[in-house]
């Protein structure tokens, strides 16, 4: 797109792409150093969960891209809402209060429903899109985002065997899938694939 097209209609879409990781970033530096406290931290993700709004409109103002892939990116930044959400609301009941088992069950529910809706938001995106290409770039990123996950999941998983890690909570599985589809989707585009 011509960069003065571009400037004319704002903010472009890597100045937003950027803005959000900077912003998780920096939450997370700030959580990791205890300069904020976990709900502060959910707090301000939940506000730079907002920023996702303007990189989901921006995907979509004349870059080719189809009416499915719209409505999937409204879908996934629904349950992006939901997860973060849920998340915060798990996490905080879990830390400040004394709660029996069957409520540990239902508020492990809250982070992990929205996650049920991503999964069911590229299901439908497939079934959805009509053309072929686009179909069969999502398929490819996917399977590449699986693959990392898988190879990430059984090398931690024998470092951690033997001793040689600390054990990590399998919910990690979802963020580092999302990160690997989101590089490889750069990376198709950067290419030209």
């Amino acid at each position: 797109m011509n960069r003065d097209v571009e400037q004319a209609r704002g903010r472009s879409h890597r100045f937003w792409v950027g803005l959000y990781f900077l912003s998780v970033a920096i939450i997370g530096a700030l959580r990791i150093s205890d300069a904020i406290n976990g709900p502060t931290g959910f707090i301000l993700l939940a506000a730079a969960t907002g920023i996702l709004i303007p990189i989901t409109r921006k995907g979509h103002d004349g870059s080719g891209q189809s009416s499915a892939m719209a409505s999937y990116n409204r879908r996934v930044l629904i349950c992006t809402f939901g997860y973060v959400l849920g998340l915060g609301i798990a996490v905080t009941l879990w830390n400040e209060y004394e709660l029996s088992d069957p409520v540990v069950f239902a508020i492990s529910l809250l982070p992990t429903l929205p996650t049920f809706g991503v999964i069911w938001a590229m299901a439908r995106y497939l079934g959805d899109e009509q053309d072929e290409y686009f179909r069969h770039r999502t398929i490819m990123a996917s399977l590449v985002a699986l693959g990392f996950v898988l190879a990430i999941g059984i090398f931690w998983g024998f470092l951690e065997m033997f001793e040689l890690v600390p054990h990590i909570w399998a919910w990690w599985v979802l963020p580092v899938w999302a990160i690997a589809l989101g590089l490889t989707q750069a990376w198709q585009k950067v290419r030209g694939l």
